[in-house]
């Protein structure tokens, strides 16, 4: 079986990776095969997947609030308390 060397490894990297290795009860090395086949298992996202799940979180996140909103005042009177807490500029009508 071949063999690899890192060199330059940031403390912090091996830090994490030797906690990681001591909480799934393996070497530093059996750790460091084991990320390093998940991490190349499966085919790297594109930026716009990357994006596209990024924006269907901000839509689930959305969703899930729409429709909680509760309240005493009317809905007039929220809208003029927004209004009422922006800062002093220019004339905003509605």
């Amino acid at each position: 079986m071949a063999s690899i060397t890192l060199k330059n490894v940031p403390e912090d990297l091996l830090e994490r990776l030797r906690n990681r290795a001591r909480e799934d009860r393996r070497s530093l090395s059996q750790e460091a095969l084991h990320l390093l086949d998940r991490a190349l298992s499966s085919p790297p996202e594109s930026s716009e997947r990357l994006l596209d799940r990024h924006v269907e979180a901000q839509l689930a996140a959305w969703k899930e609030l729409a429709g909680h909103w509760v309240s005493e005042r009317t809905v007039e009177e929220e809208i003029a308390g927004i209004y009422a807490a922006r800062s002093p500029g220019r004339q905003v009508t509605w």
